[in-house]
């Protein structure tokens, strides 16, 4: 049993190192591009024109976010199975694990809500854009 157990702690310690390395290239690549690119899209511009060039940048940033968010979802997925073990050696890497799935959850539901704000803000905008049209065009029927 005792032996039966160590092999259970190396799979788990090999496991998780696969883990660890993927995740390190996830985490990496949210500080380094991923923030840094959802921080660019606080202050959007006024125009309708430029609002729609910043959605389309976004969309494109937007593709590869979730891919690193859908890897790092997968990373973590692996480790779950390991939950089960009530190893007492094992508390470090579950800090680790939570550490990592706290980090990769928080850019995501940032991510969510950029698209989401992007998205309301350029529908914003073109309705304003509609009802602007539509007062130009009744105070030239006035006129005329």
């Amino acid at each position: 049993m005792l032996s039966n157990k160590r092999i259970q702690e190396l799979e788990l310690v090999m496991e998780f190192e696969k883990v660890e390395e993927c995740f390190k290239e996830v985490s990496s690549w949210i500080e380094n591009d991923g923030r840094k690119r959802l921080k660019e899209t606080i202050n959007l511009d006024d125009s309708l024109e430029m609002l729609l060039l910043a959605q389309k940048q976004f969309k494109e940033f937007d593709l590869v976010a979730s891919e690193y968010c859908k890897r790092g979802q997968e990373a973590l997925k692996k480790m779950k199975q390991w939950e089960d073990f009530s190893f007492v050696d094992v508390h470090s890497y579950r800090v680790k694990l939570q550490t990592y799935e706290d980090e990769l959850e928080e850019f995501c539901t940032q991510l969510d809500e950029t698209r989401h704000r992007v998205c309301e803000t350029v529908r914003l905008y073109e309705f304003f854009d509609k009802v602007r049209q539509g007062i130009c065009c009744t105070e030239e029927g006035v006129k005329s």
